[in-house]
């Protein structure tokens, strides 16, 4: 692998289409060899954009607009953070050669729409998952549930992210209203939703999955140490790694992962996630791209999922080592503002084994993700409270204008 020197001629680029928190590490570990990084997003200072050494702004599901960025930018590698992107753009791209889209365009049209990713999962891979039907109007979600999926059951637009959109039903009355909030709370309506059966598990991981070369050139397939984590409201707010799970767990739920990252192919680092009970394990969903629950190995892995990534795609040596057990916890915005301002840090940082992140996201939301606390310790527990007690120790305040 040559790398170039950025803002030369001969300069290795990277084009993020996506540029939130997860896109602004990514961006810092390539830059670290040297790539140049082109932050793309929908709006005008995503966290990536503050530190890449160009950016724009479009509708990354406008197929022109997003074709006629990369023929200007003639980037090396596509690295998509999101799901909401014009994916026959990039499938057109990567068929003709312009650009090395991560891991490659199928991925991105298949995890783009929980339709694709949970029929290949289920039907072509053949891996365990939930029962699921997907279903274009009311009436059919009701049939569907009626018909054998059963209450509880889970409600999910089939193209969203951070569980905007999802909804548990526990009985009939609340269908309808699930089915609202699932066409209106998806980045895309598809004109489809998913309803999934709830599966009696004892807990839930994120595997990071890594597809790397090794020095013959060959694909080999790496596995980080389970990451626990607790949702709400389909979102993350906790996660811890390792989690402890039976051997025999572990073997099963790795066995899924390579399956399915395997299906899917290319190089790069995938959050699978996986539901589990014991020693039998199910499939979920799968990113290509880091998870917002792998933000925990900035502080247990020597090499984070970002710095993972990032080498994957370069073709350079990988190791998903665990360093340290740890934690994370994330820091809410609590305030609707267009600027916001943040205190508490100095206590919030009294521990040295915590760390913490702030985003700088231009706007807060209730519930948006402001930034992370992470802390390590000597075991799951001790990490876990550090890292809430610092993330509630930090403060989300509303500027208030002149």
């Amino acid at each position: 692998m040559k790398i170039g020197t950025a803002l030369t001629q001969s300069a290795t680029k990277a084009l993020l289409l996506g540029s939130g928190e997860l896109g602004k590490e990514i961006a810092i570990s390539l830059q670290r060899y040297g790539v140049e990084v082109i932050a793309v997003d929908r709006y005008q200072n995503a966290p990536a954009q503050h530190i890449a050494q160009r950016n724009y702004v479009i509708d990354m599901t406008d197929a022109e607009a997003v074709k006629q960025l990369i023929a200007k930018e003639k980037p090396d590698f596509i690295i998509p953070e999101i799901e909401a992107i014009a994916t026959d753009a990039l499938a057109e791209i990567e068929a003709i050669g312009l650009s090395q889209v991560i891991p490659n365009a199928r991925a991105v049209q298949l995890t783009m729409n929980r339709e694709g990713i949970r029929t290949m999962a289920a039907e072509e891979v053949g891996v365990p998952t939930s029962s699921y039907a997907f279903a274009e109007t009311f009436t059919e979600l009701k049939t569907a549930v009626d018909a054998g999926i059963g209450y509880p059951c889970f409600v999910k637009p089939t193209m969203s992210s951070s569980g905007k959109g999802q909804s548990m039903v526990k009985t009939a009355d609340q269908l309808e209203a699930a089915w609202d909030y699932a066409k209106s709370g998806g980045r895309t309506d598809t004109g489809k939703v998913i309803v999934e059966g709830a599966i009696n598990f004892d807990y839930e991981i994120t595997l990071l999955t890594v597809r790397a070369l090794n020095q013959q050139g060959e694909v080999e397939t790496h596995f980080c140490a389970p990451i626990g984590h607790r949702q709400e409201h389909g979102d993350y707010r906790e996660s811890w790694q390792p989690q402890a799970m039976t051997e025999a767990a572990l073997q099963n739920s790795q066995g899924i992962a390579y399956k399915v990252t395997n299906n899917i192919g290319g190089l790069g680092l995938f959050g699978v996630e996986l539901f589990i009970q014991g020693d039998n394990v199910w499939f979920s969903e799968v990113s290509p791209r880091p998870h917002d629950t792998g933000m925990v190995t900035m502080i247990t892995q020597r090499q984070s999922e970002f710095d993972l990534h990032a080498r994957a795609i370069l073709g350079l040596p990988v190791s998903t080592a665990l360093d340290r057990t740890g934690a994370s916890a994330v820091i809410l915005g609590g305030v609707d503002a267009e600027q916001v301002e943040y205190t508490g840090l100095e206590q919030a940082l009294t521990d040295p084994d915590v760390d913490v992140r702030l985003f700088a996201k231009p706007e807060a939301f209730v519930t948006r993700r402001m930034g992370v606390a992470v802390a390590t310790s000597s075991t799951v527990e001790e990490a876990k409270e550090k890292a809430i007690k610092a993330a509630s120790l930090i403060n989300v305040l509303k500027v208030k204008r002149d």
